[in-house]
Protein backbone atom coordinates (compact mmCIF):
# COMPACT_ATOMS: atom_id res chain seq x y z
CA UNK A 1 0.00 0.00 0.00
CA UNK A 2 1.58 3.28 -1.12
CA UNK A 3 1.57 6.42 1.03
CA UNK A 4 -0.71 5.08 3.80
CA UNK A 5 -3.80 5.50 1.64
CA UNK A 6 -6.23 4.90 4.47
CA UNK A 7 -9.19 6.64 5.99
CA UNK A 8 -9.89 6.56 9.71
CA UNK A 9 -13.28 5.91 11.26
CA UNK A 10 -14.04 5.81 14.97
CA UNK A 11 -16.29 6.80 17.84
CA UNK A 12 -13.93 7.88 20.67
CA UNK A 13 -13.86 4.33 22.01
CA UNK A 14 -11.95 2.62 19.23
CA UNK A 15 -11.07 3.24 15.60
CA UNK A 16 -10.31 1.47 12.33
CA UNK A 17 -8.46 2.06 9.08
CA UNK A 18 -10.12 1.48 5.71
CA UNK A 19 -7.93 1.32 2.59
CA UNK A 20 -8.47 3.35 -0.56
CA UNK A 21 -10.15 0.30 -2.10
CA UNK A 22 -12.45 -0.33 0.87
CA UNK A 23 -10.49 -3.00 2.75
CA UNK A 24 -10.74 -2.92 6.55
CA UNK A 25 -7.07 -3.56 7.36
CA UNK A 26 -6.64 -2.39 10.97
CA UNK A 27 -8.97 -2.47 13.93
CA UNK A 28 -8.62 -3.17 17.64
CA UNK A 29 -11.70 -4.05 19.69
CA UNK A 30 -13.30 -3.35 22.05
CA UNK A 31 -11.03 -0.32 22.66
CA UNK A 32 -8.16 1.56 20.97
CA UNK A 33 -5.43 -0.39 22.77
CA UNK A 34 -7.06 -3.82 22.69
CA UNK A 35 -5.55 -6.58 20.59
CA UNK A 36 -6.30 -6.39 16.89
CA UNK A 37 -9.12 -8.22 15.13
CA UNK A 38 -7.81 -7.12 11.71
CA UNK A 39 -4.08 -6.47 11.23
CA UNK A 40 -3.40 -6.77 7.50
CA UNK A 41 -1.65 -3.43 7.90
CA UNK A 42 1.13 -5.26 9.76
CA UNK A 43 1.08 -8.56 7.90
CA UNK A 44 -0.52 -8.84 4.47
CA UNK A 45 -0.76 -12.62 4.62
CA UNK A 46 -1.86 -13.52 8.11
CA UNK A 47 -3.03 -10.26 9.69
CA UNK A 48 -6.65 -10.56 8.55
CA UNK A 49 -8.94 -8.12 6.74
CA UNK A 50 -12.52 -7.50 5.54
CA UNK A 51 -12.93 -6.39 1.93
CA UNK A 52 -15.20 -6.46 -1.12
CA UNK A 53 -13.77 -8.19 -4.18
CA UNK A 54 -14.90 -6.69 -7.49
CA UNK A 55 -14.02 -7.00 -11.18
CA UNK A 56 -10.62 -5.72 -12.33
CA UNK A 57 -12.19 -2.92 -14.37
CA UNK A 58 -14.14 -1.61 -11.36
CA UNK A 59 -12.89 1.83 -10.31
CA UNK A 60 -12.94 3.16 -6.76
CA UNK A 61 -12.90 6.61 -5.20
CA UNK A 62 -13.06 7.64 -1.56
CA UNK A 63 -14.21 10.66 0.43
CA UNK A 64 -15.67 11.66 3.75
CA UNK A 65 -19.22 12.94 3.97
CA UNK A 66 -18.35 16.64 4.51
CA UNK A 67 -17.88 17.66 8.15
CA UNK A 68 -18.19 14.07 9.42
CA UNK A 69 -16.05 11.03 10.11
CA UNK A 70 -18.22 8.82 7.88
CA UNK A 71 -16.06 7.38 5.11
CA UNK A 72 -17.59 6.63 1.70
CA UNK A 73 -15.88 4.32 -0.82
CA UNK A 74 -17.52 4.35 -4.24
CA UNK A 75 -17.24 1.35 -6.60
CA UNK A 76 -17.98 2.01 -10.30
CA UNK A 77 -18.10 -0.50 -13.14
CA UNK A 78 -19.89 1.26 -15.97
CA UNK A 79 -23.49 1.78 -14.87
CA UNK A 80 -23.08 -0.66 -11.98
CA UNK A 81 -22.35 1.53 -8.98
CA UNK A 82 -22.51 1.09 -5.22
CA UNK A 83 -21.03 2.84 -2.18
CA UNK A 84 -19.81 1.52 1.15
CA UNK A 85 -20.41 3.94 4.04
CA UNK A 86 -18.07 2.98 6.87
CA UNK A 87 -18.51 4.37 10.37
CA UNK A 88 -18.53 3.55 14.05
CA UNK A 89 -21.80 4.62 15.68
CA UNK A 90 -21.69 7.66 17.95
CA UNK A 91 -24.74 9.70 18.92
CA UNK A 92 -26.65 11.06 21.87
CA UNK A 93 -29.40 8.95 23.43
CA UNK A 94 -32.64 10.17 24.98
CA UNK A 95 -31.10 10.24 28.47
CA UNK A 96 -28.26 12.50 27.29
CA UNK A 97 -25.48 9.89 27.29
CA UNK A 98 -23.57 8.85 24.17
CA UNK A 99 -24.09 5.55 22.38
CA UNK A 100 -20.59 4.37 21.46
CA UNK A 101 -20.65 0.60 20.93
CA UNK A 102 -17.62 -1.44 19.88
CA UNK A 103 -19.17 -1.73 16.43
CA UNK A 104 -18.30 -1.01 12.82
CA UNK A 105 -21.16 -0.54 10.37
CA UNK A 106 -20.48 -1.07 6.68
CA UNK A 107 -23.63 0.25 5.03
CA UNK A 108 -23.86 -0.62 1.32
CA UNK A 109 -25.76 1.98 -0.66
CA UNK A 110 -27.03 0.68 -3.99
CA UNK A 111 -26.64 3.51 -6.54
CA UNK A 112 -27.38 2.01 -9.97
CA UNK A 113 -27.29 -1.16 -12.05
CA UNK A 114 -26.68 -4.59 -10.55
CA UNK A 115 -23.15 -4.58 -9.14
CA UNK A 116 -21.63 -7.96 -8.28
CA UNK A 117 -19.25 -8.53 -5.39
CA UNK A 118 -17.57 -11.23 -3.39
CA UNK A 119 -17.00 -10.70 0.31
CA UNK A 120 -13.68 -11.58 1.88
CA UNK A 121 -14.25 -11.75 5.62
CA UNK A 122 -11.12 -12.92 7.40
CA UNK A 123 -10.84 -11.78 11.04
CA UNK A 124 -7.72 -12.82 12.97
CA UNK A 125 -8.29 -12.18 16.66
CA UNK A 126 -5.63 -11.44 19.29
CA UNK A 127 -3.04 -10.06 16.86
CA UNK A 128 -3.37 -13.30 14.83
CA UNK A 129 -1.26 -15.12 17.42
CA UNK A 130 -3.25 -18.35 17.09
CA UNK A 131 -5.99 -19.67 14.86
CA UNK A 132 -9.39 -17.99 14.54
CA UNK A 133 -12.35 -20.17 13.53
CA UNK A 134 -15.42 -18.57 11.92
CA UNK A 135 -18.83 -20.27 11.91
CA UNK A 136 -22.40 -19.54 10.90
CA UNK A 137 -25.06 -19.27 13.61
CA UNK A 138 -28.78 -18.61 13.07
CA UNK A 139 -28.54 -14.81 13.61
CA UNK A 140 -24.89 -14.03 12.92
CA UNK A 141 -21.44 -15.20 11.95
CA UNK A 142 -19.16 -15.70 14.94
CA UNK A 143 -15.37 -15.83 15.03
CA UNK A 144 -13.61 -17.39 18.03
CA UNK A 145 -9.98 -17.99 18.98
CA UNK A 146 -9.10 -21.68 18.89
CA UNK A 147 -6.16 -21.45 21.26
CA UNK A 148 -4.49 -19.02 23.59
CA UNK A 149 -6.48 -16.15 25.03
CA UNK A 150 -10.24 -16.47 24.44
CA UNK A 151 -11.83 -13.82 22.23
CA UNK A 152 -14.80 -13.57 19.91
CA UNK A 153 -16.30 -11.33 17.24
CA UNK A 154 -19.78 -11.14 15.69
CA UNK A 155 -20.86 -10.23 12.16
CA UNK A 156 -24.46 -9.42 11.25
CA UNK A 157 -25.61 -8.83 7.66
CA UNK A 158 -28.65 -8.63 5.41
CA UNK A 159 -26.78 -10.79 2.86
CA UNK A 160 -26.73 -14.57 2.87
CA UNK A 161 -24.27 -15.68 5.56
CA UNK A 162 -23.07 -18.78 3.68
CA UNK A 163 -22.35 -16.76 0.55
CA UNK A 164 -20.36 -14.29 2.65
CA UNK A 165 -18.13 -16.96 4.19
CA UNK A 166 -17.75 -18.97 0.98
CA UNK A 167 -16.84 -15.86 -1.03
CA UNK A 168 -19.63 -16.54 -3.51
CA UNK A 169 -20.77 -13.94 -6.03
CA UNK A 170 -23.50 -11.65 -4.65
CA UNK A 171 -25.62 -9.34 -6.79
CA UNK A 172 -26.56 -6.01 -5.20
CA UNK A 173 -30.05 -4.77 -6.07
CA UNK A 174 -30.87 -2.71 -2.96
CA UNK A 175 -29.19 -1.28 0.13
CA UNK A 176 -27.54 -3.88 2.36
CA UNK A 177 -25.53 -3.78 5.59
CA UNK A 178 -22.77 -5.41 7.61
CA UNK A 179 -22.48 -4.85 11.35
CA UNK A 180 -19.26 -5.99 12.97
CA UNK A 181 -19.50 -6.10 16.76
CA UNK A 182 -17.34 -7.15 19.67
CA UNK A 183 -20.56 -8.00 21.55
CA UNK A 184 -23.52 -10.16 20.64
CA UNK A 185 -26.51 -7.93 19.90
CA UNK A 186 -29.71 -8.04 21.93
CA UNK A 187 -32.02 -6.69 19.22
CA UNK A 188 -32.49 -7.98 15.70
CA UNK A 189 -30.21 -6.19 13.26
CA UNK A 190 -31.73 -4.91 10.02
CA UNK A 191 -30.80 -2.64 7.12
CA UNK A 192 -33.26 -0.09 8.47
CA UNK A 193 -31.58 -0.08 11.87
CA UNK A 194 -28.14 0.29 10.25
CA UNK A 195 -29.42 3.22 8.19
CA UNK A 196 -30.81 4.86 11.33
CA UNK A 197 -27.39 4.49 13.01
CA UNK A 198 -25.82 6.07 9.93
CA UNK A 199 -28.11 9.08 10.01
CA UNK A 200 -27.81 9.56 13.78
CA UNK A 201 -24.03 9.37 13.58
CA UNK A 202 -24.01 11.82 10.68
CA UNK A 203 -26.07 14.30 12.72
CA UNK A 204 -23.67 13.94 15.66
CA UNK A 205 -20.63 14.81 13.53
CA UNK A 206 -22.39 17.63 11.69
CA UNK A 207 -23.35 19.20 15.03
CA UNK A 208 -19.79 18.78 16.34
CA UNK A 209 -18.35 20.37 13.22
CA UNK A 210 -20.86 23.21 13.39
CA UNK A 211 -19.44 24.20 16.81
CA UNK A 212 -16.00 24.56 15.22
CA UNK A 213 -15.29 28.14 14.04
CA UNK A 214 -14.83 28.90 10.36
CA UNK A 215 -11.61 30.45 9.04
CA UNK A 216 -10.94 32.59 6.00
CA UNK A 217 -8.45 30.17 4.50
CA UNK A 218 -7.60 26.46 4.83
CA UNK A 219 -11.01 25.75 6.34
CA UNK A 220 -11.29 22.26 4.82
CA UNK A 221 -7.87 21.21 6.14
CA UNK A 222 -8.53 22.65 9.60
CA UNK A 223 -11.87 20.85 9.83
CA UNK A 224 -10.51 17.47 8.71
CA UNK A 225 -7.67 17.78 11.21
CA UNK A 226 -10.04 18.77 14.01
CA UNK A 227 -12.33 15.82 13.26
CA UNK A 228 -9.30 13.52 13.25
CA UNK A 229 -8.09 14.82 16.62
CA UNK A 230 -11.56 14.21 18.02
CA UNK A 231 -11.29 10.56 16.88
CA UNK A 232 -8.05 10.26 18.85
CA UNK A 233 -9.76 11.22 22.11
CA UNK A 234 -11.01 8.51 24.45
CA UNK A 235 -14.29 9.40 26.12
CA UNK A 236 -14.16 7.05 29.06
CA UNK A 237 -11.14 8.62 30.76
CA UNK A 238 -10.34 11.78 28.81
CA UNK A 239 -7.05 10.39 27.46
CA UNK A 240 -5.83 11.47 24.01
CA UNK A 241 -3.89 9.01 21.85
CA UNK A 242 -0.79 9.86 19.83
CA UNK A 243 -2.09 7.63 16.99
CA UNK A 244 -4.30 4.55 16.60
CA UNK A 245 -1.57 2.26 15.24
CA UNK A 246 1.52 0.44 16.37
CA UNK A 247 4.80 -0.26 14.59
CA UNK A 248 4.30 1.71 11.39
CA UNK A 249 7.99 2.43 10.69
CA UNK A 250 9.68 5.81 10.48
CA UNK A 251 11.88 4.22 7.80
CA UNK A 252 10.88 1.15 5.73
CA UNK A 253 12.83 -1.94 6.73
CA UNK A 254 14.33 -0.42 9.87
CA UNK A 255 13.54 -0.81 13.58
CA UNK A 256 12.12 2.61 14.53
CA UNK A 257 8.71 1.02 15.10
CA UNK A 258 6.76 2.03 18.19
CA UNK A 259 3.32 1.54 19.71
CA UNK A 260 1.53 4.91 19.79
CA UNK A 261 -1.83 3.81 21.24
CA UNK A 262 -1.10 5.60 24.51
CA UNK A 263 -1.54 9.01 26.05
CA UNK A 264 1.66 11.07 26.05
CA UNK A 265 1.25 14.04 28.39
CA UNK A 266 3.08 16.25 25.88
CA UNK A 267 1.16 15.24 22.76
CA UNK A 268 -2.19 15.15 24.52
CA UNK A 269 -1.73 18.54 26.18
CA UNK A 270 -0.81 20.11 22.85
CA UNK A 271 -3.92 18.55 21.28
CA UNK A 272 -6.13 19.78 24.10
CA UNK A 273 -4.82 23.32 23.79
CA UNK A 274 -5.66 23.37 20.06
CA UNK A 275 -9.05 21.64 20.31
CA UNK A 276 -10.05 23.85 23.24
CA UNK A 277 -9.07 26.94 21.24
CA UNK A 278 -11.52 25.70 18.60
CA UNK A 279 -14.29 25.82 21.20
CA UNK A 280 -14.55 22.13 22.16
CA UNK A 281 -14.23 22.55 25.92
CA UNK A 282 -15.66 19.20 27.03
CA UNK A 283 -12.60 17.41 25.60
CA UNK A 284 -10.37 19.68 27.69
CA UNK A 285 -12.41 19.14 30.86
CA UNK A 286 -12.24 15.36 30.48
CA UNK A 287 -8.49 15.51 29.89
CA UNK A 288 -7.91 17.63 33.01
CA UNK A 289 -9.93 15.07 34.97
CA UNK A 290 -7.64 12.37 33.53
CA UNK A 291 -4.61 14.30 34.81
CA UNK A 292 -6.14 14.92 38.24
CA UNK A 293 -6.95 11.23 38.63
CA UNK A 294 -3.36 10.31 37.75
CA UNK A 295 -1.80 12.42 40.52
CA UNK A 296 -3.39 11.33 43.80
CA UNK A 297 -0.28 12.15 45.83
CA UNK A 298 1.09 15.68 45.98
CA UNK A 299 4.68 14.57 45.52
CA UNK A 300 4.05 12.04 42.73
CA UNK A 301 6.01 12.84 39.60
CA UNK A 302 4.29 12.64 36.24
CA UNK A 303 5.24 9.89 33.84
CA UNK A 304 5.69 11.06 30.25
CA UNK A 305 2.88 8.73 29.15
CA UNK A 306 0.09 6.49 30.43
CA UNK A 307 -2.29 3.87 29.14
CA UNK A 308 -5.63 5.27 27.99
CA UNK A 309 -7.29 3.69 31.03
CA UNK A 310 -4.65 5.31 33.31
CA UNK A 311 -2.29 2.33 33.34
CA UNK A 312 1.16 3.25 34.59
CA UNK A 313 3.03 0.09 33.54
CA UNK A 314 3.34 -0.14 29.74
CA UNK A 315 5.62 -3.11 29.29
CA UNK A 316 7.01 -3.41 25.77
CA UNK A 317 7.08 -6.74 23.93
CA UNK A 318 7.42 -7.87 20.32
CA UNK A 319 5.04 -9.90 18.14
CA UNK A 320 7.60 -11.93 16.23
CA UNK A 321 5.03 -13.88 14.19
CA UNK A 322 3.99 -10.75 12.27
CA UNK A 323 6.14 -9.69 9.31
CA UNK A 324 5.63 -5.97 9.97
CA UNK A 325 4.54 -3.15 7.67
CA UNK A 326 6.31 -3.86 4.37
CA UNK A 327 8.65 -6.18 6.25
CA UNK A 328 9.63 -3.63 8.91
CA UNK A 329 10.28 -5.52 12.12
CA UNK A 330 9.87 -5.75 15.02
CA UNK A 331 6.16 -5.28 15.64
CA UNK A 332 5.92 -3.85 19.16
CA UNK A 333 3.10 -3.80 21.68
CA UNK A 334 3.55 -1.54 24.69
CA UNK A 335 6.17 1.18 24.97
CA UNK A 336 9.23 1.15 27.20
CA UNK A 337 9.55 4.95 26.92
CA UNK A 338 7.08 5.29 29.82
CA UNK A 339 10.05 4.92 32.19
CA UNK A 340 11.93 7.88 30.74
CA UNK A 341 12.29 11.27 32.37
CA UNK A 342 11.36 14.20 30.14
CA UNK A 343 11.20 17.48 32.02
CA UNK A 344 9.33 19.37 29.28
CA UNK A 345 6.01 17.70 30.10
CA UNK A 346 5.49 19.94 33.15
CA UNK A 347 5.58 23.12 31.09
CA UNK A 348 3.30 21.78 28.41
CA UNK A 349 0.78 20.60 31.01
CA UNK A 350 0.91 23.90 32.91
CA UNK A 351 0.32 25.74 29.64
CA UNK A 352 -2.97 23.86 29.21
CA UNK A 353 -4.00 24.36 32.85
CA UNK A 354 -3.32 28.08 32.49
CA UNK A 355 -5.34 28.22 29.26
CA UNK A 356 -8.33 26.56 30.92
CA UNK A 357 -8.21 28.76 34.02
CA UNK A 358 -8.00 31.88 31.83
CA UNK A 359 -11.10 30.72 29.95
CA UNK A 360 -13.17 29.63 32.92
CA UNK A 361 -11.46 31.01 36.05
CA UNK A 362 -13.33 29.82 39.14
CA UNK A 363 -16.13 28.35 37.03
CA UNK A 364 -13.96 25.25 36.69
CA UNK A 365 -15.38 22.67 39.08
CA UNK A 366 -11.90 21.26 39.69
CA UNK A 367 -10.13 24.58 40.20
CA UNK A 368 -8.86 23.68 43.68
CA UNK A 369 -7.40 20.41 42.42
CA UNK A 370 -5.73 22.21 39.52
CA UNK A 371 -4.19 24.68 41.97
CA UNK A 372 -2.82 21.75 43.99
CA UNK A 373 -1.34 20.29 40.79
CA UNK A 374 0.13 23.71 39.94
CA UNK A 375 1.93 23.88 43.28
CA UNK A 376 3.12 20.31 42.84
CA UNK A 377 4.47 21.06 39.37
CA UNK A 378 6.40 24.04 40.68
CA UNK A 379 7.89 21.89 43.43
CA UNK A 380 8.97 19.15 40.99
CA UNK A 381 10.40 21.64 38.50
CA UNK A 382 12.21 23.51 41.25
CA UNK A 383 13.82 20.26 42.40
CA UNK A 384 14.71 18.82 39.00
CA UNK A 385 14.91 21.47 36.26
CA UNK A 386 18.71 21.64 36.47
CA UNK A 387 19.06 17.90 35.88
CA UNK A 388 19.54 16.29 32.43
CA UNK A 389 16.75 14.25 30.83
CA UNK A 390 15.91 12.24 27.68
CA UNK A 391 14.36 15.18 25.84
CA UNK A 392 11.31 15.53 23.61
CA UNK A 393 12.66 13.02 21.06
CA UNK A 394 13.08 10.27 23.66
CA UNK A 395 16.74 9.42 23.16
CA UNK A 396 17.11 5.97 24.65
CA UNK A 397 20.77 6.37 25.58
CA UNK A 398 22.36 9.26 27.46
CA UNK A 399 20.55 12.05 29.28
CA UNK A 400 21.51 15.62 28.38
CA UNK A 401 20.64 19.22 29.21
CA UNK A 402 18.24 19.72 26.30
CA UNK A 403 17.32 23.32 25.52
CA UNK A 404 13.69 22.49 24.82
CA UNK A 405 13.33 20.78 28.20
CA UNK A 406 14.83 23.80 29.97
CA UNK A 407 12.57 26.22 28.11
CA UNK A 408 9.50 24.20 29.05
CA UNK A 409 10.62 24.14 32.69
CA UNK A 410 10.61 27.93 32.43
CA UNK A 411 7.12 27.75 30.86
CA UNK A 412 5.91 25.69 33.83
CA UNK A 413 6.97 28.38 36.31
CA UNK A 414 5.81 31.26 34.10
CA UNK A 415 2.32 29.76 33.73
CA UNK A 416 2.18 28.85 37.43
CA UNK A 417 2.85 32.52 38.27
CA UNK A 418 0.06 33.59 35.93
CA UNK A 419 -2.32 31.04 37.48
CA UNK A 420 -1.41 32.30 40.96
CA UNK A 421 -2.24 35.87 39.90
CA UNK A 422 -5.61 34.80 38.45
CA UNK A 423 -6.54 32.89 41.60
CA UNK A 424 -5.32 35.62 43.94
CA UNK A 425 -2.55 33.45 45.42
CA UNK A 426 0.02 36.23 45.33
CA UNK A 427 1.94 34.97 48.36
CA UNK A 428 3.52 32.32 46.10
CA UNK A 429 4.48 34.70 43.31
CA UNK A 430 7.63 36.30 44.75
CA UNK A 431 9.37 32.98 45.41
CA UNK A 432 8.31 31.57 42.03
CA UNK A 433 9.48 34.67 40.16
CA UNK A 434 12.96 34.14 41.53
CA UNK A 435 12.95 30.58 40.14
CA UNK A 436 11.59 31.80 36.80
CA UNK A 437 14.42 34.34 36.46
CA UNK A 438 17.02 31.74 37.41
CA UNK A 439 15.87 29.26 34.74
CA UNK A 440 15.59 31.99 32.08
CA UNK A 441 19.11 33.23 32.76
CA UNK A 442 20.51 29.70 32.69
CA UNK A 443 19.00 29.14 29.24
CA UNK A 444 20.23 32.44 27.85
CA UNK A 445 23.74 31.76 29.17
CA UNK A 446 24.10 28.11 28.17
CA UNK A 447 21.76 27.34 25.26
CA UNK A 448 23.04 30.10 22.95
CA UNK A 449 26.10 29.06 20.97
CA UNK A 450 28.21 31.97 19.72
CA UNK A 451 30.03 29.85 17.17
CA UNK A 452 26.83 28.50 15.64
CA UNK A 453 24.94 31.79 16.18
CA UNK A 454 21.84 29.91 17.33
CA UNK A 455 20.16 28.29 20.29
CA UNK A 456 21.31 24.69 20.02
CA UNK A 457 19.78 21.31 20.86
CA UNK A 458 21.48 21.06 24.23
CA UNK A 459 23.94 22.87 26.45
CA UNK A 460 27.57 22.59 25.26
CA UNK A 461 26.40 21.37 21.85
CA UNK A 462 26.70 22.66 18.29
CA UNK A 463 23.80 20.53 17.01
CA UNK A 464 20.55 22.21 15.98
CA UNK A 465 17.09 20.93 16.84
CA UNK A 466 13.70 21.87 15.37
CA UNK A 467 12.06 21.76 18.82
CA UNK A 468 14.01 24.92 19.75
CA UNK A 469 11.72 26.79 17.32
CA UNK A 470 9.01 26.56 20.01
CA UNK A 471 10.86 29.05 22.22
CA UNK A 472 8.81 31.82 20.57
CA UNK A 473 5.29 30.27 20.56
CA UNK A 474 5.66 29.46 24.27
CA UNK A 475 6.57 33.07 25.01
CA UNK A 476 10.19 32.63 26.06
CA UNK A 477 11.52 34.97 23.37
CA UNK A 478 10.07 37.43 20.86
CA UNK A 479 10.02 36.58 17.15
CA UNK A 480 11.80 39.90 16.49
CA UNK A 481 14.70 39.04 18.79
CA UNK A 482 17.85 38.77 16.62
CA UNK A 483 18.88 35.56 18.42
CA UNK A 484 15.58 33.90 17.54
CA UNK A 485 15.75 35.10 13.92
CA UNK A 486 19.30 33.73 13.62
CA UNK A 487 18.17 30.43 15.15
CA UNK A 488 15.39 30.09 12.58
CA UNK A 489 17.84 30.86 9.77
CA UNK A 490 20.38 28.39 11.16
CA UNK A 491 17.78 25.64 11.42
CA UNK A 492 16.74 26.33 7.84
CA UNK A 493 20.35 25.97 6.66
CA UNK A 494 21.13 22.85 8.65
CA UNK A 495 17.86 20.93 8.97
CA UNK A 496 15.77 21.85 5.91
CA UNK A 497 15.86 19.27 3.11
CA UNK A 498 13.75 19.96 0.00
CA UNK A 499 11.11 21.80 2.00
CA UNK A 500 10.99 19.26 4.86
CA UNK A 501 12.68 19.42 8.26
CA UNK A 502 14.89 16.99 10.12
CA UNK A 503 14.18 16.90 13.84
CA UNK A 504 17.95 16.97 14.25
CA UNK A 505 20.92 15.68 12.28
CA UNK A 506 23.20 14.41 15.00
CA UNK A 507 23.16 10.63 15.12
CA UNK A 508 20.81 9.16 17.68
CA UNK A 509 20.48 5.60 19.05
CA UNK A 510 19.65 4.30 15.55
CA UNK A 511 21.77 6.47 13.24
CA UNK A 512 20.82 9.44 11.05
CA UNK A 513 17.04 9.71 10.43
CA UNK A 514 16.09 9.40 6.76
CA UNK A 515 12.56 10.81 7.10
CA UNK A 516 11.17 14.15 8.17
CA UNK A 517 9.16 14.42 11.38
CA UNK A 518 6.06 16.16 10.00
CA UNK A 519 5.35 18.42 12.96
CA UNK A 520 8.83 19.98 12.65
CA UNK A 521 8.06 21.35 9.19
CA UNK A 522 4.87 22.93 10.53
CA UNK A 523 6.87 24.48 13.38
CA UNK A 524 9.38 25.87 10.92
CA UNK A 525 6.67 27.34 8.68
CA UNK A 526 5.16 29.05 11.73
CA UNK A 527 8.56 30.45 12.65
CA UNK A 528 9.16 31.77 9.14
CA UNK A 529 5.80 33.47 9.26
CA UNK A 530 6.52 35.02 12.66
CA UNK A 531 9.89 36.47 11.62
CA UNK A 532 8.32 38.19 8.62
CA UNK A 533 8.84 35.72 5.78
CA UNK A 534 5.14 35.26 5.09
CA UNK A 535 5.35 34.51 1.37
CA UNK A 536 7.88 31.73 1.85
CA UNK A 537 5.83 30.34 4.75
CA UNK A 538 2.66 30.16 2.66
CA UNK A 539 4.46 28.48 -0.27
CA UNK A 540 6.01 25.89 2.05
CA UNK A 541 2.70 25.27 3.81
CA UNK A 542 0.80 24.72 0.57
CA UNK A 543 3.52 22.34 -0.60
CA UNK A 544 3.44 20.43 2.68
CA UNK A 545 -0.35 20.06 2.48
CA UNK A 546 0.09 18.40 -0.93
CA UNK A 547 1.98 15.53 0.77
CA UNK A 548 -1.07 14.39 2.74
CA UNK A 549 -2.87 11.28 1.60
CA UNK A 550 -5.96 11.38 -0.61
CA UNK A 551 -8.18 12.29 2.36
CA UNK A 552 -5.99 15.04 3.80
CA UNK A 553 -4.55 12.84 6.56
CA UNK A 554 -0.96 12.88 7.82
CA UNK A 555 1.18 10.30 9.57
CA UNK A 556 4.16 10.99 11.81
CA UNK A 557 6.87 11.20 9.11
CA UNK A 558 7.44 12.01 5.45
CA UNK A 559 10.23 10.39 3.44
CA UNK A 560 12.65 13.06 2.20
CA UNK A 561 13.10 11.50 -1.25
CA UNK A 562 9.75 9.98 -2.18
CA UNK A 563 7.51 12.19 0.01
CA UNK A 564 5.53 9.10 1.04
CA UNK A 565 3.92 9.05 4.48
CA UNK A 566 5.67 6.97 7.13
CA UNK A 567 5.25 6.31 10.83
CA UNK A 568 2.14 5.82 12.94
CA UNK A 569 -1.13 7.08 11.51
CA UNK A 570 -3.02 9.33 11.68
CA UNK A 571 -0.70 11.31 13.93
CA UNK A 572 -2.10 13.74 16.52
CA UNK A 573 1.12 15.76 16.50
CA UNK A 574 0.92 16.40 12.75
CA UNK A 575 -2.73 17.44 12.76
CA UNK A 576 -2.56 19.73 15.79
CA UNK A 577 0.42 21.52 14.19
CA UNK A 578 -1.43 21.75 10.87
CA UNK A 579 -4.32 23.49 12.64
CA UNK A 580 -2.07 25.95 14.49
CA UNK A 581 -0.16 26.83 11.33
CA UNK A 582 -3.26 27.15 9.18
CA UNK A 583 -4.95 29.44 11.72
CA UNK A 584 -1.85 31.63 11.97
CA UNK A 585 -1.59 31.96 8.20
CA UNK A 586 -5.34 32.43 7.77
CA UNK A 587 -5.64 35.10 10.45
CA UNK A 588 -2.55 36.99 9.36
CA UNK A 589 -3.42 37.56 5.71
CA UNK A 590 -5.62 40.14 4.03
CA UNK A 591 -7.31 39.11 0.80
CA UNK A 592 -4.78 41.18 -1.16
CA UNK A 593 -1.86 39.51 0.61
CA UNK A 594 -3.32 36.07 -0.08
CA UNK A 595 -3.44 36.82 -3.79
CA UNK A 596 0.08 38.23 -3.84
CA UNK A 597 1.43 35.21 -1.93
CA UNK A 598 -0.20 32.83 -4.37
CA UNK A 599 1.13 34.49 -7.52
CA UNK A 600 4.64 35.27 -6.25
Amino acid sequence: MDNLDYGIIGNCKSAALISKTGSLDWCCLPEFDSSSVFARLLDRNQGGNFEFLVADDCQTSQRYIPNTNILVTRFMQGDHIFEVCDFMPRYKTENGSYYVPSDIVRYIRHVSGTPEIRVKYNPKLEYAVGNTSTKIKPDYIVSVTENGKYDSLYLYSSLDKKKILDGELVRLEKDEFFLLSYNEKIYRQTTERAYLDLERTKVYWLNWADRTPAFRKYQEQIMRSALTLKLLSYDRTGAVLAAITTSLPETIGEVRNWDYRFCWIRDASMVIKVVSALGHFSVARRYLRFIIDLIPDKDEKLQIMYGINKEKMLEEKTLDHLEGYEGSRPVRVGNAAYEQRQNDIYGILMDVIHQQIVKFETALDNCEELWTITKGVVWVVGEHWAEPDKGIWEFRTEERHFTFSKVLCWVAIDRAIKVAHILGKNNHVKKWMSLEREIRQDIMDKAWNEKVQAFTQAYDSEDLDAAVLLMEPYGFIRASDPKYVMTVKGIERELCNDGLLYRYKNRDDFGLPSSSFTICTFWFINSLYKIGEQKKAIRMFDKLLSYSNHLGLFSEDIDFKTKRLLGNFPQAYSHLALIETAINLSNGLTDEEEIRAQVS
